[in-house]
């Protein structure tokens, strides 16, 4: 009877390793799939730069763009650009995100917060910020208050929307079953309305968070200075075509790996609610 039950353990263990070598499998071969179209392209990047029907300076090969952004990163100039620009994105990303959630949750709880606030983000949100650039400039310089103002009036507005609109989406009738059994205004936004919100809101700030990176990276090539965009300027200025397509490559790694980084917590965060499962930006 042992030696059956050992036998039994051992194929269960196997049939297990089996089915998670499965799923491991599987999972490698949807995420393979899924980048093909951007392996394709890089493989056409390279055979068509290398057919002679441009110049390299036009466009390099997609192995010397590499070979570009490898020596960047030995020599230290990536990771100090990198962390510049990923600062300043993120600096701005918090401070326009937590003023905008206040905003937001104030428009929806007082009248004279709507009357006052509405107008201007009516106004303001199908508007280019970047006009506002020239006035951040004299204002406050070319270093990096300007750069985070920059990126937080953008942030502002796509979160303030998405609040608004998550707390006007939450059904009334969870609101009236919270009021009924007795909770007070305070614990109705907190445990009713604001975890009902909650999806909605993440869902601006996954729009505001590249949005954060592009403009702060649109700074830095306005401004100069250091970081991804400042050195693609630089690169420019001095014919270096490998190191323009090298930031251009470099962002939109780095731009990915936001992305799926908020996309992550995200689904950590709200891996109670069905709707973190909804289509995101990626």
């Amino acid at each position: 009877m042992s030696e059956a039950r050992d036998m039994s353990d051992v194929q269960a263990a196997r049939l297990g390793a089996g089915s998670v070598l499965r799923r491991t499998a599987r999972a490698f071969g949807w995420g393979l799939a899924h980048m093909l179209g951007i392996l394709m392209l890089l493989i056409g990047w390279e055979v068509f730069a290398r057919t002679g029907a441009v110049t390299m300076f036009i466009l390099p090969p997609f192995s010397a763009v590499l070979e570009r952004v490898w020596a960047d990163a030995v020599g230290g100039d990536l990771w100090l650009n990198t962390a510049l620009t990923i600062y300043r994105a993120f600096a701005g990303f918090a401070i326009g995100g937590i003023v905008g959630l206040l905003i937001g949750v104030a428009i929806w709880r007082n009248r004279v917060a709507r009357w006052f606030f509405d107008p201007i983000i009516s106004v303001g949100f199908p508007m280019p910020k970047v006009a506002f650039l020239p006035v951040i400039i004299l204002w406050f310089g070319v270093f990096d208050t300007s750069k985070i103002t920059m990126v937080a009036i953008e942030v502002l507005f796509p979160v303030v929307t998405a609040t608004v609109l998550g707390f006007q989406g939450v059904g009334h009738e969870l609101i009236w079953s919270a009021r009924s059994m007795g909770a007070k205004e305070r614990e109705v936004l907190w445990q009713v309305m604001l975890p009902g919100a909650l999806p909605q809101i993440f869902t601006g700030f996954q729009v505001a968070l590249p949005i954060a990176l592009i403009v702060a990276i649109f700074a830095e090539m306005a401004m100069g200075g250091y970081g991804l965009g400042g050195a693609m300027m630089q690169a420019s200025r001095y014919a270096d075509s490998r190191g323009v397509f090298a930031g251009i490559v470099e962002i939109a790694a780095i731009g990915y790996c936001v992305v799926k980084l908020m996309s992550y917590v995200r689904y950590r965060l709200l891996i109670w609610h069905p709707e973190a499962l909804a289509p995101s930006t990626i």
